[in-house]
């Protein structure tokens, strides 16, 4: 079975290049435009892993991942947020709302592809 991500970005180049780079790398990829849709789509497709965007409309990427965390059904999702906020508060934060790591804008394609294989092979998130 091949393993779900969710890309959740507002915008369009980069949805489009990560959408392309992790189809690449043989994952089943389905996209959210902003917090809300990444919220629903989490809910429905179940993926293993969401590129989490800090700075979306409806819902930032912080309350996205507050919100998965607190659902049962959902907290073993790996989050990995990734932004253009890169200041240790915002990482800080990140951290503390239950992201798995956070990677800043701009990013090397090849050390993020590495990222997602080494949190999909961690053990899952407990309870």
């Amino acid at each position: 079975m091949t393993t779900k991500i969710l890309v959740a970005d507002d915008e369009p180049n980069i949805l489009i290049s990560l959408e392309y780079l992790m189809k690449r790398e043989g994952y089943e990829v389905h996209v959210a435009r902003d917090g809300l849709q990444a919220l629903e789509m989490l809910r429905r497709e179940r993926p293993a892993l969401v590129l989490l965007d800090v700075m979306m409309p409806g819902k930032s990427g912080f309350e996205v991942c507050q919100e998965l965390r607190g659902d049962e059904a959902l907290r073993g999702t790996r989050v990995l947020m990734l932004t253009a906020k890169g200041r240790d508060t915002d990482v800080a934060k990140g951290m503390a709302m239950g992201a798995d790591a956070y990677v800043t804008k701009p990013f090397s394609t090849s050390e993020l592809v590495e990222r997602v294989r080494a949190l999909l092979q961690a053990p899952a998130r407990q309870a």
